[in-house]
């Protein structure tokens, strides 16, 4: 029989379903989420199972004791005993990353048959989640009718503080529909004072653990040996009732003529339970099978063949079967694979080291080849980087067109980590390759372009170069095209990988759609900032109506917030603003990671509520996008940021900070139109505004030939300056055009409005401002009304048009006007009354009496942003303190 611990024997084993896997496409190791099995000599304990009965009853239970104590066990006898569903997950030491931990807890659930709503989301990322998928997962446990517990077995095994703080806050939020039982060796990161305080903690530590004289007694019988009650005492003593210790004496035992006299032995001659290990497990092998054990300790996982190949056998899948059978510490995950007992592991290399010195990085040279032949890339990686061949690790990512999951992918930041390994002296295409995707990726730009050329001088030394190298290559050509704002360079880039792809397996480029969905963003967005908005939109709709999980994430999000730049530039808010929430969706639901950025999707949705004059909102939109913001940027997104920038400092007044955006200077190595023309439409508003229709003037001139927003601004000037019908004549040249959306019309149509207003054609202007109207209430389009001047304030007050202006434009809806001195009463300003949806929970929170720090904390935001969210609440309910909003709010019915 082979040796184990009370508390690590092996899962039952479970069938990895080949649809249950991570989005990287990597397994998820459904083992892990298994009640171990309990072996024919388990002995339940009543007395912790009593105590364990506890957990119903608090919200945190602790199972604390050192390894081979007997937890594991203890715990899932316990939990196959309840009525309810048991979410069991087995920690491992990829769970340091949040984003593995926790993608692996929601399936634990599912698992488990515990629904988890699908406004939860699943992470992407290895090194982040969202907040918010953790404030949901919470707010859906918490409402829940039943109680759900959670253990979490080897929590050990999580040393991420990041980790400890998430499941903490879920723990507290979910209230009573959570009850976590943590399974570990240390004390977990939790803040377990405060638990016991106030009473809501279960705790079994090692003491209570370690087995009676009793219990050991009954556990020796199980094995088949009855000793004297003196001897077990000194059993008991000697091994402090460490049920690991007790088991494996117990095991060796059993083949002792003399028990009792072997226990005295097991005392004088055994200094460490690592001498056991090897005598019981190892030494008892056939020396083939010792062989065997040593070759594949270098392996984290590994199955048959792999095996075969290491050792020149070829009967690995029989041996491992036996091994595993015999609890010979060798596990089985599933889906043919095998792993070791870690410890086990770790002693077997300690002795192949000792034995075959050279070995080790040899073996892990062979398993590397051997593993991405079979498929497994990431386990060849990291034995390639292990085995110290960059070469070949490098190379294996280039030619299995893995370059871009340093981009995108759950594995994105474990790639990169271990490329970071990767030394200088390591030389060719693949390598610079590598290191150019890194810092490209870290919008390191200068080091990342000097690494491109090198690659691309070597490349070009080697007529006969890979394809895939070459198709690498042009990917990060166009990515440095993007970063550098050159579109020649990244059309010649795409053309180069188009002719490249047919030299490419199909199954090749099936399995990595990541790789043409990035190219074909990088080349959407050097076609945006080219000012060619059909052919951008139609290489980012591609990006953006394909299928994928996680590692089609990154493309899809800056896709579709470029796709919204693109319609809040041709006027169309509503439809930017769906573009820009369809982004932050891709984004909170794989929890892309920070060093993306915020992206342009909250640049584009503060623009619409610049122009719903939402200021508020558009500046804590822009507060979040500062604080994410990477080092350096496309000249798309720098460009789109100066403009919304710009036009909120415009709409609050600020027009000598408005010039200065205007004028702040985008480095790119060819100018973009549009970011030429918004420059200029901005500097011409400001000018405008400050009473320089001449200054306004050339402006806009410089633009006034591109589009039709620029002959509306041009028309706006010319009125300014007393020349109304070349005003006309400017938008009478417009061409009817339905790319042009509603911001655009409703601008040019009050132009015309005032223009007829000057002429004294008072049904003209009726008429142009109810078509004002009506296009701008269905995208809420408050900024153009605020911008055309004071002429039109009387009019919205004014029969139909009142009615069309009221609950939106102007507040209330006064249908009825009295007649006499107060008909003379100024009109009401341009406000906007309600509050948006974040207000709200800031209002609630407020209510509920939580300072400006707890609300910042409980919504994941910042602190300065929570103060914006309060002045715009203050200002829009008409109160300068906290309780005079909270009253106003009850009075209103807001509360």
């Amino acid at each position: 029989m082979a040796v184990t611990d009370e508390t690590d024997a092996e899962p039952a084993s479970a069938r990895v379903d080949p649809t249950g896997v991570d989005p990287t496409g990597d397994p998820l190791l459904r083992t892990r989420f298994a009640l171990p099995r309990r072996p024919a000599t388990f002995l339940r304990r009543p007395r912790l199972v009593r105590h364990l009965d506890q957990a119903l009853r608090t919200p945190l239970t602790v199972v604390d004791g050192s390894a081979g104590a007997g937890k594991t066990l203890l715990v899932a006898d316990w939990a196959a005993g309840l009525r309810e569903p048991v979410a069991w997950l087995t920690g491992d030491t990829a769970d340091q990353a949040p984003g593995i931990f926790w993608a692996y807890l929601l399936e634990a659930l599912r698992a488990a048959g515990i629904p988890v709503a699908a406004e939860v989301g699943c992470p992407a990322e290895a090194g982040r989640v969202d907040p918010r998928t953790l404030t949901r997962l919470a707010a859906d446990l918490e409402r829940r009718d039943h109680t759900t517990v959670v253990v979490l077995d080897e929590f050990d095994r999580v040393t991420s503080p990041e980790i400890a703080r998430q499941l903490q806050f879920v723990l507290h939020h979910a209230g009573p529909g959570l009850r976590l039982l943590l399974v570990t060796r240390t004390e977990p990161l939790l803040p377990l004072h405060r638990y016991r305080v106030s009473g809501e903690m279960t705790e079994i530590r090692g003491a209570e653990l370690a087995f009676t004289p009793g219990e050991a007694g009954a556990l020796l019988s199980r094995h088949g040996l009855h000793l004297p009650d003196d001897a077990v005492q000194a059993l008991v003593e000697r091994t402090r009732g460490w049920a690991a210790g007790l088991r494996l004496w117990a095991l060796a035992a059993q083949r002792e003529p003399d028990p009792g006299t072997y226990a005295q032995q097991f005392e004088a001659n055994h200094s460490t339970m690592a001498d056991f290990l090897l005598a019981e497990v190892l030494d008892r092998q056939p020396p083939a099978t010792q062989d065997l054990l040593l070759h594949i300790s270098v392996l984290d996982r590994f199955r048959p063949d792999l095996v075969n190949a290491l050792t020149g056998r070829t009967d690995a899948e029989s041996v491992l079967a036996s091994l595993h059978r015999d609890n010979a510490f060798v596990h089985y995950l599933g889906d043919s694979w095998y792993s070791l007992h870690p410890l086990f592991a770790e002693i077997l290399r300690a002795h192949l080291r000792a034995r075959r010195p050279g070995l080790e990085p040899e073996l892990r040279g062979r398993a590397a080849r051997r593993l991405r032949h079979s498929g497994a890339l990431w386990d060849a990686l990291v034995q390639g980087a292990e085995a110290d061949d960059w070469e070949f690790t490098a190379r294996a990512v280039v030619d299995d067109l893995a370059l871009g999951r340093l981009f995108t992918g759950l594995r994105s930041e474990d790639l990169s980590a271990l490329f970071a390994r990767m030394g200088p002296e390591v030389t060719g295409p693949a390598p610079d390759l590598v290191r150019a995707a890194r810092d490209l990726g870290r919008c390191d730009l200068a080091r990342g372009l000097t690494h491109l050329r090198d690659a691309g001088e070597k490349l070009a030394r080697d007529g006969g170069a890979a394809a895939p190298a070459q198709l690498g290559f042009a990917l990060l050509d166009a990515l440095a095209a993007r970063l550098t704002g050159s579109p020649a360079r990244a059309e010649r880039a795409a053309e180069q990988a188009g002719l490249l792809r047919g030299r490419i397996p199909a199954g090749l480029l099936d399995a990595h759609p990541e790789l043409t969905a990035l190219l074909l963003t990088h080349l959407g967005s050097a076609r945006l900032w080219d000012g060619r908005f059909d052919e951008a939109r139609a290489a980012l709709s591609a990006v953006a109506g394909q299928p994928g999980g996680a590692v089609m994430a990154l493309p899809r999000w800056e896709a579709l917030g470029h796709l919204a730049l693109i319609h809040y530039l041709d006027g169309w808010p509503g439809r930017a603003e769906h573009k820009a929430l369809a982004a932050a969706g891709q984004a909170e639901r794989h929890s892309l990671p920070r060093r993306s950025g915020a992206g342009l999707g909250p640049l584009v949705l503060a623009a619409v509520h610049v122009e719903r004059d939402e200021l508020d909102e558009a500046q804590a939109l822009l507060d979040d996008e500062a604080v994410s913001r990477p080092a350096a940027e496309d000249p798309v997104v720098r460009a789109g940021r100066a403009v919304v920038r710009g036009r909120l400092l415009l709409a609050r007044g600020d027009t000598r900070a408005a010039l200065a955006a205007a004028d702040a200077p985008v480095t790119a190595d060819v100018g973009s139109p549009w970011a030429q023309e918004q420059s200029a439409l901005l500097a011409s508003a400001a000018h405008l505004a400050q009473g320089q229709p001449e200054l306004a003037r050339k402006d806009v001139e410089r633009v006034a030939h591109h589009r039709a927003p620029c002959a509306v601004q041009a028309a706006r000037v010319r009125l300014a300056e007393g020349r109304a019908d070349e005003a006309l004549g400017l938008l009478d040249g417009l061409r009817e055009d339905a790319r042009y959306g509603p911001a655009v019309a409703v601008r040019a149509a009050l132009v015309r409005a005032q223009a007829a207003q000057e002429t004294g054609d008072h049904t003209a202007v009726g008429r142009l401002v109810t078509r004002a109207l009506l296009d701008g209430r269905r995208e809420r389009l408050r900024r153009p009304f605020a911008e055309a001047g004071p002429w039109l304030r009387p009019l919205l007050c004014t029969g139909r048009l009142r009615d069309l202006a009221g609950g939106w434009l102007v507040p209330g809806e006064v249908r009825h006007r009295p007649a006499g001195p107060a008909a003379a009463a100024p009109a009401p300003d341009l406000v906007v009354e309600d509050l948006s949806a974040r207000e709200r929970e800031v209002l609630h929170r407020l209510a509920d009496m939580l300072s400006t720090e707890e609300i910042a904390a409980d919504l994941h935001v910042s602190v300065n942003t929570v103060k914006t969210h309060l002045k715009s609440i203050y200002r829009k309910l008409g109160v300068g303190r906290r309780a005079e909003a909270v009253r106003r709010a009850r009075d209103k019915g807001l509360l």
